[in-house]
């Protein structure tokens, strides 16, 4: 089942058979009889074989004719881990699908972001998804009207425009043609569970899953050590940041729980919502298939001891590829500290000021044109590395050189490295936590080096290199396993 394209069947029925939740987003059941399509852990007593069908999507189920299903909501379903373990034209359109690119830019902007036609993209997504990009954005709307209408008092009307509709009817006859209820009658069911504090404006409470197991420790730990002040801080257990959204800005705090990480979202424009969901996902790497990980690093026998003490590890990542890449080449040679300290500079004085009542946050992260602004001679680093600082967010800037989610990995690093002062190291710690290549690998990282010879593993980088081809394709998940031998305040979660 490494392929949404041909679903093995029989591999599909245990897992239904089993209510095996390691599935939920891989693939969704189809029930014949009932017209409803589930989730594999769905909790109803699973039907015959004979009546189930599989598809690769929730929006495939829907062109089918089915509706979701009223006890296991497979639309709240963690993402497919196939999105962020590939590169191709599918992966890369899942992923900026996932931004919001199709409701704001159309399937025409999908496709030139892609590099290709219009129907090459929709066949290929037909192909292997079993529904076309229109398709997908649409169950994405509905998954956003969802939580809206069960977890605000907003008016329907508004909440069909910050879901994507185009008009209410829309917003009606797709509430109904994949809940099977009205917008109303969604909302009827679950007053009990409306969110505390809905009556801010603009703020959302909403539970992210996640695939289990998730350790905490690194992932809130890595964030909550490197957070830039006035971006980011840890307050009252949550790591919270702003957000550059497309329609405005936002404030997120995010808290580790026991079955989900709980997320509340303050909005400046309520048609954020699903691009603020999807990159908050993809900062703690939510949609990772961590048997999947683990179980291939534990094949190493000297990695398996590290794995087996705290399975589960993530790749702490971002929500802003262009701001990552900024802070790569600020933390070049610095301590973690002084990292912090020069991004905290170029915040306060090249940052949009925003106002956050309930924190320390005050500022957005400045943008590549804001930055390329600034007068080299007014940075406090050498001059090599102002070189490569002005380089890069000139290039940003300018459009020569594009980080995103439909980044194509080889081509991304070729061209970073390419630029005055971009090594190995920082080409890999970007593909890594900006890209999310999951197979990114830092041989040359000090603190890797010297995990490596603690545990008796090759400690030069090419014969940890060489050891490191059995890990793939989950080279960046051992690096976050190996940087956990150290008691850099990274790999705690903060108290």
């Amino acid at each position: 089942m490494q392929t949404a394209t041909h679903l093995d069947r029989e591999h599909c029925v245990r897992a239904v058979q089993s209510k095996d939740a390691r599935f939920d987003g891989w693939f969704y059941t189809a029930v014949l009889t009932t017209g409803i399509y589930c989730r594999p852990s769905c909790p109803v007593v699973p039907p015959k074989p004979e009546n189930m069908t599989f598809h690769p999507s929730a929006a495939a189920c829907q062109q089918a004719g089915f509706r979701a299903c009223k006890r296991c909501r497979p639309d709240t379903s963690p993402g497919s881990p196939e999105w962020n373990l590939r590169a191709d034209l599918v992966a890369r359109a899942m992923r900026l699908i996932a931004d919001g690119v199709v409701d704001r830019e159309g399937v025409p902007g999908l496709a030139a972001r892609l590099g290709y036609s219009t129907r090459q993209v929709e066949r290929q997504l037909l192909a292997e998804l079993g529904a076309g990009p229109l398709a997908l954005a649409r169950a994405q709307r509905a998954q956003t009207a969802r939580l809206l209408v069960e977890t605000t008092a907003l008016p329907m009307a508004e909440i069909a425009f910050a879901a994507g509709f185009s008009s209410i009817r829309t917003f009606n006859d797709t509430v109904r043609e994949v809940f099977a209820l009205s917008p109303s009658e969604l909302r009827d069911r679950v007053p009990a569970r409306r969110a505390p504090g809905d009556g801010t404006p603009g703020t959302l409470c909403l539970r992210l899953p996640f695939r289990a197991p998730l350790n905490p420790a690194n992932l809130f730990g890595h964030l909550a050590a490197t957070a830039v002040p006035g971006v980011e801080e840890w307050r009252d257990g949550a790591y919270r940041r702003t957000l550059r959204l497309p329609y405005g800005h936002g404030i997120v705090a995010l808290t580790p729980g026991p079955d989900h990480i709980a997320c509340r979202l303050t909005l400046s424009d309520l048609r954020d919502l699903p691009v603020a969901i999807s990159r908050c996902r993809r900062l703690l790497d939510l949609d990772a298939d961590p048997v999947a990980v683990d179980d291939r690093l534990r094949t190493d026998p000297l990695l398996a001891p590290l794995v087996d003490e705290g399975p589960g590890r993530r790749v702490p990542r971002t929500v802003d590829e262009a701001e990552f890449a900024v802070r790569a080449v600020l933390g070049q040679q610095v301590s973690t500290a002084a990292a912090r300290t020069h991004a905290a500079r170029l915040v306060t004085s090249h940052g949009k000021p925003l106002d956050d009542p309930e924190g320390g946050l005050t500022h957005l992260f400045p943008s590549p044109e804001a930055l390329a602004a600034v007068d080299p001679e007014t940075l406090a680093m050498p001059r090599t590395r102002r070189t490569t600082f002005t380089t890069l967010v000139r290039q940003l800037a300018d459009g020569t050189l594009h980080l995103g989610v439909e980044s194509d990995w080889a081509e991304a690093r070729a061209r970073l490295l390419a630029l005055p002062g971009f090594g190995p190291w920082t080409v890999d710690v970007i593909a890594m936590r900006a890209l999310g290549d999951p197979d990114a690998f830092l041989p040359t990282d000090l603190g890797i080096r010297r995990a490596a010879g603690a545990l008796g593993l090759p400690s030069t980088p090419a014969a940890l290199t060489a050891r490191a081809e059995a890990w793939r394709p989950w080279r960046a998940y051992a690096v976050q396993y190996l940087w956990a031998t150290d008691s850099h305040p990274i790999n705690f979660l903060p108290v």
